[in-house]
């Protein structure tokens, strides 16, 4: 054994005991149940150790799978699902039924108390409708993080329970919205204060212009990218998000492939980088001039990735 290893693995672990981090999960990741096991052992030894988690989810796979089965046809513009009253029964039936409650019973089975809830709940994620042309896709006005640190707080043998979040959110007069999973993410994390995200996908995280894969990146690198045209698709929305998380107190950002063995625990507990990690001003950066971006609008709809 490593004695240096083992001794800069103990100090992450020290560094992180007592901190919140926010857990997106992808919907792809979510089709494979053994995966999704995998991820929840993960999570189970990262509660182990002191560090509080909120898991977010997505489900995008599955609500096609559901749509398709119904005969009913959907479309996407600029990425985003648009979403009709007969579509967004079925978007909450399969983001707050099956897809929330596989992961709360997964982490239940491995040792871990989690509690399935969504942003309609406790009116969590408060929203306004972001377009007319987009029907019922939610712009999230509000975060109500009362519900969210009650389920933090709920402690069995000193160890609290984890928030499993679908992202449906609630208008004014009580009608569901869908929610881009991401931007749910960001502004929870924003809303409590966590300034670490992790965003497991089915991707080994952001690619240069000939398909390799970067490191670390800064704000401004990622908006420059997105420009260049070399961030597109269903990263593009992500991207977009991740910039405005940094910018509003979030400091680091890391994407992850939820395919690699134990990429949380790599990522949270060593130095060896299995992703993209973001920053409003990188390591790597940290000489260059100051890059300002134009302004940002945010995502508003469910990604044809989330």
């Amino acid at each position: 054994m490593n004695t240096e290893k083992v001794i800069a693995t103990l100090s992450y672990v020290k560094r992180f005991a007592g901190t919140t981090v926010l857990i997106k999960l992808g919907g792809a990741a979510l089709q494979d149940s053994e995966l999704v096991q995998s991820i929840c052992k993960d999570l189970t030894l990262i509660r182990s150790v002191g560090v509080s988690v909120v898991l977010v989810h997505g489900g995008g796979p599955s609500i096609n799978q559901e749509l398709t089965s119904r005969g009913i046809t959907w479309e996407f513009i600029e990425g985003q699902r648009v979403t009709t009253p007969e579509m967004m029964d079925v978007i909450e039936m399969v983001l707050c039924g099956s897809v929330n409650r596989k992961i709360v019973r997964t982490l239940n089975q491995a040792g871990v108390r989690a509690v399935g809830m969504s942003g309609t709940d406790a009116s969590t994620l408060y929203c306004k409708k972001s377009s007319s042309k987009l029907g019922q896709v939610g712009m999230i006005d509000k975060v109500n993080t009362d519900f969210i640190n009650s389920i933090l707080n709920t402690q069995t043998d000193g160890i609290g329970a984890i928030p499993v979040i679908a992202p449906i959110g609630i208008g004014k007069n009580g009608e569901a919205y869908n929610i881009n999973a991401d931007w749910a993410a960001s502004r929870i994390a924003q809303a409590l204060g966590i300034t670490k995200v992790l965003f497991v996908t089915d991707q080994n995280g952001i690619l240069d212009s000939q398909l390799e894969l970067i490191p670390e990146l800064d704000a401004g690198e990622l908006e420059n990218l997105i420009e260049a045209g070399v961030i597109k698709g269903g990263m593009l929305a992500k991207a977009r998000t991740i910039i405005h998380a940094l910018r509003n107190g979030v400091t680091d950002v890391h994407i992850l492939n939820a395919r690699r063995p134990h990429s949380l625990i790599e990522e949270l507990f060593t130095d060896i980088g299995v992703g993209t990690v973001c920053r409003l001003r990188s390591r790597a950066s940290q000489t260059k001039s100051p890059v300002q971006p134009p302004e940002f609008r945010p995502p508003k709809g469910e990604p044809a990735h989330a």
